[in-house]
Order: C-alpha cells, then structure tokens, then sequence
C-alpha cells in the first residue's frame, strides 16, 4: 500500500511539472501560427486593401505590369491537380494498406511499407526531375506539349501515394482484434470482414490521412512548377500546361515589388486559407466519428 501511494503520488508531481511546460509548448505553436497568419495578412494588404478579393477573381488575367492579378485559374489549376491526384492516391493507397494488413506474408508486408516510407522521404525536385525527363516526353509523343495538368497530377499522386498508404495501414492496424475475430467467429469471409467491419472501423483515420495528402498537394511547388508548363489559363483540358498558386509565388517572388508582391501574398494567405480548410474538415470528420 505504501509502495502504491509513493508511486501515485510521483506520478502526480510529473504530471504537475509537466503540465506548465506543455501548456507552454501549445501557446508557443498557436502563437507562431498566429505570428504566418498576421504575417501574411500584413504583406497582403497593399493588394488587398485596393479592391479586396474581388480584384483576385473577376481582374482580366495576371498581367501585373498592368495591374491585373487574377488568381482564379491558379486557384482553378491547384484545386484540380490536388484533386485528381488524391483521385488516384486514394484507391491505391488504400487498397495497398488493405493488402499488407491482410493478405500479404509478413515479409512482403514489412518490405512493402519500408518501400514506401522510403518513397515519402525522396525529394521533390527529384519527383519533378524524373517527370520531367521521363513522364513528360511519355504525354507528349501523346498529347503534346507534354507539360501538362495530367503532369501535375500524376506526379502529385506518386508524391502523397505513400501519405495515404501508411495513414491508411496504420488506422487499419488500429482495429480492435477483437472486432475482427468477432466477424470471423459469426462466419464473414476475409473480403467481407474487411469491407464491412475493418473499413468502418479505420474510415476516419483513412479521411484524415487523405486530408493530409491533400493538404501536401495544394502546398507542393518544385515538382508542379518542373512538369505543369506554367501558363497562366484555366484548364479546359488534362493535357493543357497550368500554373498552380506555388508555382506563382516561386517564379515572381524574386522580383516582384510593390502591388506586385503584396499579391503573391496574398496567393499564400488564399493557400494558407484552403489548409486551414481541409484541417477544420478533418476535425469535424473525427468528431463525427467519435460521436
């Protein structure tokens, strides 16, 4: 009983002493999310404060020379490329956790995730380069130029592939066992005891996973600016070249002066504003499922 007290009573002390430090550490963060968004908001201004978002939307083109900073077809060409990378990422992601939890051999399942905890590791411009070099010319003996939508997205999607592989296996791994051999004990099949009992189960880790994907898809830069061919239009098509918002900010920041760079500003507080976004949905996802 002494024992018990004493041990009780230190892990009170640590709990005490931790919790100010820990506290600390959560106001820091908030505090230096705070600090980007004023920051963003403040380089903004200049732009925004001649016209509000309205200019953004409705100018005749990014034509900053003349004044024209129209962000809708990047915003347009980001949302797409994001979204048809997650298209494809999803499935395959997905199904490929499907399989390393529960069909593959432990071998084949451990080298299968070591191979793609090593594909989320390589650099992007390495991703762009080998779009560059291998997959353009491949869409362009198709569709030409080459760099294209198609480009970005399908780079896009080998780049968040490994974030909704892992995100997926690891909530499928989450699954009480006891669930899974409650099924099988009232007679499911494999197929079925996935499908209607483990992927249920994991849909919310699975939707933040996806929401992580594509909240790296809206942010990436090197590898959309090295394949999308940087015209600024609004698709009509897969094969036509885009510009995306970070590749905007990467190509004009270096010279951008004035109203000018107040505006590409203002194309990373209207990136930071479609983050925030998938983030609130992804809490409002987790509340949903713990309800």
């Amino acid at each position: 009983m002494i024992s018990s007290a004493n041990s009780s009573s230190s892990r009170s002390r640590v709990d005490a002493a931790l919790r100010p430090a820990l506290f600390a550490l959560a106001t820091a963060s908030a505090a230096l999310l705070a600090l980007v968004l004023l920051f963003l908001a403040g380089e903004s201004w200049p732009a925004l404060a001649e016209g509000g978002w309205r200019r953004f939307l409705a100018s005749d083109g990014w034509y900053p020379a003349s004044g024209d900073f129209d962000l809708w077809p990047m915003a347009w060409a980001t949302l797409a490329a994001a979204t048809g990378a997650l298209a494809i990422a999803l499935p395959l992601g997905v199904g490929g956790a499907i399989f390393t939890r529960f069909y593959a051999p432990p071998p084949l399942a451990a080298a299968f995730r070591r191979l793609l905890g090593l594909l989320a590791g390589i650099p992007s411009v390495v991703f762009g380069l080998w779009g560059l070099t291998v997959l353009v010319p491949i869409l362009a003996r198709w569709q030409p130029p080459g760099t294209s939508l198609a480009a970005a997205i399908l780079i896009l999607a080998l780049m968040v592939l490994p974030t909704v592989a892992l995100t997926a296996d690891s909530a499928l791994a989450a699954v009480p066992p006891d669930w899974l051999a409650g099924a099988h004990a009232l007679g499911l099949t494999r197929s079925a005891t996935v499908l209607r009992v483990a992927l249920p189960a994991a849909r919310a880790g699975i939707a933040g996973g996806a929401l992580l994907a594509a909240a790296r898809a809206l942010g990436e830069t090197m590898a959309v600016l090295m394949v999308a061919g940087n015209v600024v239009q609004t698709p009509t098509g897969l094969f036509e070249p885009v510009r995306v918002l970070t590749a905007n900010i990467a190509l004009e920041m270096a010279y951008a002066a004035g109203t000018h760079r107040a505006a590409l500003f203002a194309s990373g507080l209207l990136l930071t504003a479609l983050v925030a976004l998938l983030a609130w949905s992804a809490a409002r996802v987790g509340e949903r499922t713990n309800a």
